[in-house]
């Protein structure tokens, strides 16, 4: 009997997945400003390093365009998994401090600060890859073919009218936050693992837009258009005009900020706020609510 109570007790101080994620928002505000920068430079060149594995994965590949996407799709997952065994600071995940947010633990200033250093941090490691990965000459692997294909990915992200882009925003971010959410029902980093894949998988081989991707897999097509060499070009018996609205501004205001926009919605909005309006759904339920499943009391507000 003594046992018993003892496990009953333990059981109930098990943290559900809400309060995880709760934990999980505060503690991306909690953290030094120059910690959380570091790790989300970390986090940019992880993303940034899937889609090379992305492209090399992908290229020359005689699987189909399904099958090939979606293997495509299984390399990319090694970025998220990275980013959440390695601890380190993600742009579209950490959109979920909006639950502490909405719970008034974290001031709407605070938590702008947080998404602007992440941000800006995630942007630094990504473009950090991008020199690395043109100082390798990897543009030149399978005879040049490894650079046309990211010239081609990039251009057909900036070609999104602004509502394809915002929306395919929010759809990415709907999956990756979902992913990160299913981890917090686990310990076990093989299972956080493994959970991740197949959700990353789906928005990768489906072509929804990742801003954090992003800022790598643009400007890499951008670099390899205005830096290789000619010999590089004449091997593929291609004219590099075909290439020439790979611009930052085009990148910019066609792919970036709609994206960035269409990701708080996802992660922050729909996800985040989403599952926070389940939990209070459970805080207004009444006895006869809780056995029932029918609101009979509703909780006002406070004023501040």
């Amino acid at each position: 009997m003594k046992n018993s109570s003892g496990d009953q007790q333990q059981t109930a101080a098990t943290p559900t997945t809400f309060q995880n994620a709760e934990a999980f928002g505060l503690a991306k505000v909690a953290k030094s400003p120059w910690q959380s920068f570091i790790l989300s430079i970390f986090a940019g060149a992880f993303i940034a390093i899937a889609f090379v594995f992305y492209i090399t994965v992908t290229n020359g590949s005689t699987m189909g365009w399904g099958m090939t996407r979606f293997i495509g799709g299984i390399a990319f997952s090694l970025g998220l998994i990275l980013v959440v065994v390695c601890g380190t600071e993600l742009f579209t995940s950490t959109v979920l401090t909006s639950i502490p947010w909405a719970q008034k633990k974290v001031k709407t200033t605070t938590q702008l600060r947080c998404w602007a250093r992440v941000y800006a941090g995630n942007l630094v490691g990504a473009l950090l890859m991008v020199f690395l990965i043109m100082s390798a000459r990897m543009f030149e692997l399978n005879d040049g073919q490894w650079g046309l294909s990211a010239m081609k990915l990039a251009q057909h992200k900036i070609h999104h009218t602004w509502s394809q882009a915002f929306t395919l925003g929010i759809l990415c971010n709907m999956l990756v936050c979902l992913a990160v959410w299913m981890t917090f029902a686990t310990k076990d980093i093989l299972t956080k693992s493994l959970l991740m894949i197949l959700p990353v998988a789906m928005f990768v081989s489906s072509g929804f837009e990742h801003s954090i991707a992003n800022m790598f897999m643009v400007p890499i097509g951008i670099a390899i258009h205005s830096f290789a060499p000619d010999s590089f070009y004449v091997a593929l018996n291609l004219d590099p005009q075909q290439f020439a609205d790979l611009t930052v501004s085009n990148f910019v205001f066609h792919n970036l900020i709609p994206v960035t926009l269409g990701n708080i919605v996802g992660g922050g909005v729909f996800v985040g706020i989403g599952f926070w309006l389940v939990e209070q759904g459970k805080l207004t339920l009444g006895t006869d609510g809780a056995s029932h499943g029918t609101i009979t009391s509703r909780v006002e507000p406070k004023n501040d």
